[in-house]
């Protein structure tokens, strides 16, 4: 049984991912003409759509906390803890504002992924080519002094539902050199979703919205030193607190 929802699950979330590009694609001209507003408007609509489809046909559930703390407007910098896969699928369906992501270079060379990470504003970083990875960093640094949202993972790879990881040195950088606001973000489950058996299984979710961190208020050194730890801190106590969650299912994302 498992096995079948498992090619179930991978054929029906690919056939969709192929039918929804075209739309993407055209969204994606639509930004190069002129209209960047309403194209990153429709592109991430389009995403969190497929997100949604792609949660229902694993079956699993998700609780969701804290989406109220998610500014309106605004550069913002969502800072995520990286549990598996799944995660990037989370944050589409429940972030509810457009944004773009620091994705290694790796996925550059998988298809229809590429092409949504690049129609969804992402950027490719190079880990083991520190100038270039520079480069993506005061990409997304612009991306942020526009206004616009990213989200990254600042352990770099995945703990695969253990401890959380130290966070890369200068992954904090999009927020300290933008003055962009911080989101915590606390993510638990989503490597049990394929990774942990290799095999979908309907597990539950739960995705914590922290309390945004104001960076633009604070003094250059505690930005400089002490920002990546203030951000892990509320990422750790996010994930150890028991709390009482919403159930996603009960409405549409924002």
């Amino acid at each position: 049984m498992t096995t079948i929802k498992t090619i179930a699950a991978f054929g029906l979330c690919g056939l969709t991912a192929i039918v929804l590009t075209p739309l993407g694609i055209i969204a994606f001209i639509l930004s190069i003409i002129g209209f960047r507003k309403l194209s990153n408007i429709i592109t991430y609509k389009i995403a969190q759509r497929w997100a949604r489809i792609t949660i229902a046909i694993t079956g699993c559930t998700v609780e969701v906390k804290g989406r109220e703390n998610i500014p309106k407007k605004g550069a913002l910098c969502f800072v995520s803890n990286h549990v598996g896969l799944f995660d990037i699928i989370l944050t589409l369906a429940y972030l509810g504002r457009p944004f773009g992501f620091i994705a290694k270079k790796e996925l550059m060379y998988v298809p229809f992924i590429n092409i949504w990470i690049s129609i969804l504003g992402g950027l490719y970083i190079d880990r083991k080519n520190i100038r270039k990875a520079i480069g993506t960093i005061n990409k997304g640094i612009k991306v942020l002094q526009n206004g616009s949202c990213m989200l990254i993972f600042p352990e770099g790879t995945r703990n695969k539902g253990e401890a959380l990881l130290p966070f890369k040195a200068g992954s904090i950088k999009l927020a300290t050199n933008s003055l962009a606001t911080i989101l915590p973000i606390a993510i638990t489950g989503s490597y049990d979703v394929f990774e942990r058996h290799n095999k979908v299984h309907s597990v539950p979710l739960k995705i914590v919205f922290c309390p945004p961190i104001i960076t633009a208020d604070m003094a250059a050194d505690v930005r400089r030193h002490k920002l990546a730890d203030m951000t892990k801190a509320c990422i750790e106590a996010a994930l150890q607190s028991n709390y009482t969650a919403i159930p996603a299912s009960g409405g549409e994302p924002q």
